[in-house]
């Protein structure tokens, strides 16, 4: 009997005491063909089902569309109330539409709500042919830019997302693309992408993205549907500071890829917690510099390092920095100086490197000299 009580007491320690790695939060499963779940800040992925699997990415293509027309705009290639002319071909493409008259001009601002509110795939070779000439050279511009932000598992073929054999994407590089429209161009998300309606041509459209109406802390992205691709939707919600971002392909019915995307998003708020382990310019050291014009330089991170981890393990989170030896000026600010390592009861997480916060030039003659001789006995 004692035996059994040491056995059990013995089996109950061991099960306390079970490593981070193992007491993962368990991920809903979904009735979907593939999805991934994104924390925005840290860029880590909280759960995926398949995500490196090529499929039919159908309106959510126009992200990539309404991610270079932001830039052209960003690089005063076109502007916002720059009216560009409708063309025929515009005019005639089929499937969802802003209904824009062919041989007219329409405002950029209004052709981005047509694309983005209405999904208007004539809104979206009229701005491919403003930019790039014609929907074909768009294309090129579209891959490009996909290879740029590393998207590896992507082609596109126009402008649109209508159905053609070489156009696919996955979950995980559209993961990629939402996160870096909302990263780069943070002002044109927020003015377009929780837009409820648009109202053009006499006729008014909602947003086919069902969660703008069911949740406040929604405000994007995009939906999107083909016979082949199925109901699709990238959402993004914003809880106090924290955001995640939802991929969810290869659904039955509208109504499934909003709450499966629900679901997956609520998962994730409950289940994790966001720790800063520094601030954006915080010095994570303060290192010794030889043959510089100063003796020191501040080593930090250029942006808040911030991790996701599962609820209950903040206080659990150790950190290490490892400088680079034998630091020689010049130093560029941005120079990679060393490696932090993240530990979380004692087990591996993730190691980030450590850069400088300032420049450091070249020391006069006289302080060269000194230091070499001084590291000759270093």
């Amino acid at each position: 009997m004692l035996l059994r009580k040491i056995s059990l007491f013995l089996l109950a320690l061991a099960c306390a005491s079970q490593s981070f790695a193992q007491q993962q939060p368990v991920p809903p499963e979904l009735a979907a063909k593939s999805w991934l779940l994104l924390e925005v800040s840290s860029g880590q992925t909280l759960t995926a089902e398949k995500p490196d699997e090529r499929l039919e990415p159908a309106s959510l293509t126009k992200l990539m569309t309404a991610y270079l027309t932001f830039a052209a705009i960003h690089k005063k290639t076109i502007s916002v109330d720059q009216a560009l002319p409708v063309s025929e071909k515009a005019w005639r493409t089929g499937g969802s539409k802003m209904f824009i008259r062919v041989d007219t001009q329409v405002p950029v601002d209004d052709l981005l709500k047509g694309m983005i509110v209405q999904s208007g795939n004539d809104a979206c070779v009229t701005l491919a042919e403003g930019i790039a000439g014609s929907e074909e050279n768009f294309a090129q511009m579209m891959n490009r830019e996909a290879a740029r932000l590393g998207m590896k598992n992507s082609h596109f073929t126009n402008a649109t997302g209508l159905p053609d054999p070489q156009l696919y994407t996955t979950a995980r590089d559209l993961s990629l693309l939402a996160s870096a429209l909302i990263r780069d161009f943070p002002e044109e998300y927020k003015k377009y992408y929780s837009m409820k309606e648009f109202r053009y041509n006499n006729i008014t459209q909602p947003n086919r993205n069902r969660l703008l109406f069911i949740d406040p802390s929604v405000d994007g992205v995009k939906t999107g549907h083909t016979e082949a691709a199925g109901y699709c939707l990238i959402s993004s919600a914003q809880r106090e500071k924290r955001r995640l971002l939802s991929v969810v392909l290869g659904t039955k019915s509208d109504s499934t890829r909003a709450t499966e995307s629900l679901k997956l998003l609520n998962w994730g708020f409950i289940s994790y917690d966001a720790v800063t382990l520094f601030a954006k310019d915080q010095p994570v050291s303060t290192l010794r510099v030889w043959k510089g014009e100063t003796k020191e330089v501040k080593a930090g991170f250029t942006s808040d390092l911030s991790i996701v981890i599962p609820k209950g393990y903040a206080d659990k989170v150790e950190s290490k920095f490892i400088p680079d030896p034998r630091l020689i000026a010049p130093i560029e600010q941005g120079q990679k100086l060393g490696i932090l390592q993240v530990s979380i009861e004692g087990k591996p997480f993730n190691e980030y490197s450590v850069v400088a916060l300032e420049n450091v030039p070249l020391g006069n003659i006289f302080t060269r000299i000194i230091d070499t001789i001084r590291l000759w006995f270093n």
